[in-house]
């Protein structure tokens, strides 16, 4: 790849980080739909707070906790710097963790360090991550696994943002033919390949689509935090494109709603819950909706750049929420909270 490639792929990279920093990038009139649900209080829940458990598997491996950090950045330096603190504290607090794009690194050699987080977190899951899209312009099962052996990662995730692609100035667009191409990547690798959307959520029949091809793992990414027409909305110089991309800031399927539809179509799947999460409890009405796992984001981002002491008092606070929430409702274990009847919708009288 030429030196003016690598220099436009790790721009991008840096604004995407500076601008969910700085800027407002939420999605404007929609929301992930987790108000729209509450636990009903149990004042004898018969339990010791301290033998909630909230221990799960992912990607063949016990985890602590249900939490990912989901997929955010990696290329520049700073961005290598951000990946080791998240990776640190995943490996503190027993979350799983996945890296951004790793196509900076197969692509320019000398980002790969910053994608190279394994001894910062020998025990947890890790996830490499790829556009689904690029399947399209060049990548193969040998790229996937030349980045899944970059990373030590024990599964690969291909992420779709087929909108963020729209109004890239840079943006590859063309997602025909793509499912099979899904396919073949899901039957070439060793480990475990899962898809997530970026943003503006997963319907039902999407995700048994993906199912059927071969995902092991869905992540429904719905819509309510971070905005990705939003974001690069504030990086175009270009007018149509800005104006353009503004009338998709309410565009999506809620979090809450892609989640319900996605674990009624593909029962069998691993499911993660992200987009807009920002506590503990958030999480705990996400798995009780069906989730297995909760991604949180840009909700992370602020601490992992301020200071390592920030992120850990971030990951225990969410931590600390999601046992009180299960203490709150008598649920000792995370099967337990799968099967409360004790979430109910808010708007219903």
């Amino acid at each position: 790849m030429d030196e003016q490639r690598e220099t436009r792929i790790e721009r991008r990279k840096s604004e995407h980080i500076d601008i969910c920093l700085t800027r407002e990038v939420s999605g404007e009139a929609i929301t992930t739909g987790l108000e729209r649900y509450r636990f009903r209080h149990n004042a004898l829940p018969e339990l010791d707070l301290a033998a909630v458990r909230t221990d799960t598997a992912f990607l063949g491996k016990a985890v602590r906790t249900p939490f990912v950090v989901s997929s955010m950045t990696g290329g520049p330096r700073h961005a290598g710097e951000i990946n080791r603190r998240l990776a640190e504290a995943a490996e503190a607090h027993g979350w799983s963790m996945g890296v951004g794009s790793v196509r900076a690194a197969l692509e320019h050699p000398q980002a790969a360090a910053s994608f190279r987080i394994r001894d910062a977190a020998p025990t947890i899951p890790l996830f490499a991550n790829l556009g689904a899209v690029q399947l399209n312009y060049g990548y193969g099962p040998d790229e996937c696994r030349r980045a899944v052996e970059l990373v030590e990662a024990d599964g690969l995730v291909l992420h779709l943002n087929s909108l963020q692609e729209v109004f890239q100035p840079e943006g590859d667009t063309n997602f025909s033919g793509l499912l099979r191409r899904i396919e073949q990547v899901c039957r070439s690798l060793e480990v475990p390949v899962g898809a997530k959307e970026v943003g503006w959520g997963l319907d039902g029949e999407t995700a048994a689509r993906l199912r059927d091809a071969g995902i092991s793992f869905l992540d429904v990414a719905g819509a309510g935090g971070t905005s990705w027409s939003q974001v690069e909305k504030y990086r175009t110089a270009d007018p149509v494109l800005s104006g353009a991309a503004e009338a998709f800031a309410g565009w999506g399927i809620p979090t809450a709603e892609s989640l319900v539809d996605v674990r009624s179509r593909v029962p069998d799947a691993a499911v993660i819950a992200s987009g807009g999460m920002q506590t503990g409890v958030d999480a705990a009405k996400a798995i009780a909706l069906g989730a297995d796992l909760v991604g949180f984001g840009r909700s992370v981002l602020a601490s992992a750049v301020h200071s390592a002491e920030e992120l850990d008092a971030l990951f225990r606070r969410i931590g600390l929420e999601l046992r009180a929430a299960m203490f709150g409702i008598g649920a000792g274990t995370l099967e337990e909270l799968k099967r409360t009847d004790r979430l109910e919708r808010a708007d219903v009288r």
